[in-house]
Order: C-alpha cells, then sequence, then structure tokens
C-alpha cells in the first residue's frame, strides 16, 4: 500500500506560479509512474499531466501544456507539479496518484493522494 501526500497548493493570482509536491511513504515509489488530476467543481475529474519511473515519458493535457511541468525526485520518495502562468480555470483539487503502469486514464492508477485546493483569483 502506498500513500501519497500532496502539498503546496494555496491561493493565487492569475499569471502566478505554484509548485506542488507528492511525497510517497514507500520506496518502491520509484517504480512507479505518477501523475497529477484535477477535479473543478461541478465537474468531472480530469488527467493533468504524468511521469513514467525513470522520467523518460511525460505526458501532458493540452488544456496545460507549455505552463505546467512535472518531476521527480526518487531519492526523496517526491514528485513536482511546476504550475505557470496559471489561470483562473485552473482551479481545482489536485490528486497526486500513481500506478506499476503506464498510462493517463484515471482507471489505471492504484493510489490516490488526498488532494491539495489550488485556488486562482481573477
Amino acid at each position: 500500500q502506498v500513500q501519497l501526500v500532496e502539498s503546496g497548493g494555496g491561493l493565487v493570482q492569475a499569471g502566478g506560479s505554484l509548485r506542488l509536491s507528492c511525497v510517497a511513504s514507500e520506496r518502491t515509489f520509484h517504480s512507479y509512474t505518477v501523475g497529477w488530476f484535477r477535479q473543478a467543481p461541478g465537474k468531472e475529474q480530469e488527467f493533468v499531466i504524468a511521469i513514467s519511473w525513470s522520467g523518460a515519458n511525460r505526458y501532458t493535457a493540452d488544456s496545460v501544456k507549455g505552463r505546467f511541468t512535472i518531476s521527480r525526485d526518487n531519492a526523496k520518495n517526491t514528485v513536482y507539479l511546476q504550475m505557470n502562468s496559471l489561470k483562473p480555470e485552473d482551479t481545482a483539487i489536485y490528486y497526486c496518484a500513481c500506478t506499476a503502469r503506464l498510462g493517463i486514464s484515471r482507471d489505471q492508477y492504484d493510489y490516490w493522494g488526498q488532494g491539495t485546493q489550488v485556488t486562482v483569483s481573477s
């Protein structure tokens, strides 16, 4: 069982930046694909970005391409989501998740964090 804890959310003005962190409880985290998903009020959860265990493969949703980047530090069991040029439509709860597979579908992800709120004011 992998436990994930997100942090770094908060309130930011449009155009600003935030960096989210996802810390895992297990050292085997380094062998997992890690993804970020988000859910805005009244909307379905959607895929944002993911990184393979080695970092060689990354997947980014069109809505955040060019603004969000993902990286990982396996020695620290941590994955980072750097969010730049934030827009009000980026407001959502952001969830970190991991899977032993490679993909962007939420059904493929086995372990989830509790989420962290990101609010972007206009």
